[in-house]
């Protein structure tokens, strides 16, 4: 199958929004691109429109993450996001942290595939942009491949042709979300399964990949890997992103210039009323592994505490 998901960047709540997802298509044009998770009350309410914006003329392609259990609202953020220009909705039935449980959606969402299936369906009906499904292999002792196909089977229709999974149970209780992310045993097999089990579906896998050449041996089992934590701790390891993965041009192998390009968008959106808290902070792993990364993220903390980036700018560029 040909995928534009061939590579993708995972949803980081307090990560991937706007001014991150910028610093990403400063580097990589090919990869897709996904927002924070927002709620559906959230949106209806009115409280994160200004979470929704996206920078239209560099994004694409670039999907929202909704979280939410109504179909009724679902389909009512979906009509938002649509018509705000998002290529792609994702559902959210893997967040396996207590908040979001006690909204009942998340990755509680996957002992109920058929509640499941009429959220996809409720957006499906109202929007003619792609809805996909991000979730885990299963749910607190529910880790076999039983359980995965039976929800999968049951959540399938002709329209649903994307499925990203996080290889990796969800324990709803006793564990944070980060040692959700690192507890539970990787179990790469079982999303693999899923090629064969469902051929229609294209399946992205998630979870637990650091870089590249590990991405390329995933895409011999799956049609497509998304990567998170470590992308956004080191921004740089998807600088040949376009090249390896899509056999594309490069366009991002310049620290120097892509960091000043970033640093300019910093003082425009500081104009604006951005504080440097909220465009800064996405820069701290710019240079990781370089030998002044130290000295590089405390002039970082001090511009954020000092506010005068026009000062630091020429030094923040030199130590890249």
């Amino acid at each position: 199958m040909s995928s534009n998901h061939r590579f993708c960047i995972a949803p980081m709540m307090q990560c991937t929004d706007i001014h991150d997802r910028y610093l990403f298509r400063l580097i990589t044009k090919r990869s897709f691109l996904y927002t924070e998770m927002v709620t559906t009350g959230a949106i209806i309410h009115g409280r994160c429109l200004e979470q929704l914006n996206f920078n239209s003329e560099i994004e694409h392609p670039v999907a929202v993450q909704l979280g939410g259990s109504d179909p009724y609202d679902l389909a009512e953020c979906a009509k938002i996001c649509s018509n705000l220009g998002y290529d792609e909705i994702n559902l959210n039935v893997g967040c396996p942290s207590e908040r979001v449980q006690k909204g009942s959606f998340g990755a509680c969402l996957m002992q109920d595939p058929e509640l499941v299936n009429d959220c996809i369906k409720a957006m499906q009906e109202v929007v003619s942009i792609p809805i996909t499904v991000k979730c885990r292999i299963g749910v607190n002792e529910r880790d076999d491949v039983d359980f995965l196909n039976n929800f999968v089977s049951k959540i399938i229709n002709p329209k649903l042709k994307t499925l990203i999974v996080h290889a990796r149970v969800a324990i709803l209780k006793g564990l944070t979300p980060r040692q959700n992310r690192q507890i539970p045993p990787l179990k790469y097999e079982n999303v693999y399964q899923l090629v064969t089990e469902f051929p229609e579906l294209e399946i992205v896998i998630n979870g637990g990949i650091k870089d590249i050449d590990e991405s390329i041996q995933h895409l011999d089992k799956v049609d497509g890997v998304m990567l998170g934590r470590s992308p956004y701790d080191n921004p740089m390891i998807v600088s040949n992103v376009d090249s390896r993965i899509f056999n594309d041009s490069d366009m991002g192998k310049d620290r120097k210039m892509i960091l000043s390009q970033y640093l300019d968008y910093c003082l425009a959106q500081a104009s604006r009323g951005q504080p440097y808290s909220s465009t800064l902070k996405h820069i701290f792993g710019l240079n990781r592994g370089l030998k002044n990364a130290k000295s590089f993220r405390r002039l970082i903390l001090k511009t954020i505490q000092e506010k005068n980036l026009e000062t630091t700018k020429d030094e923040l560029i030199s130590m890249v």
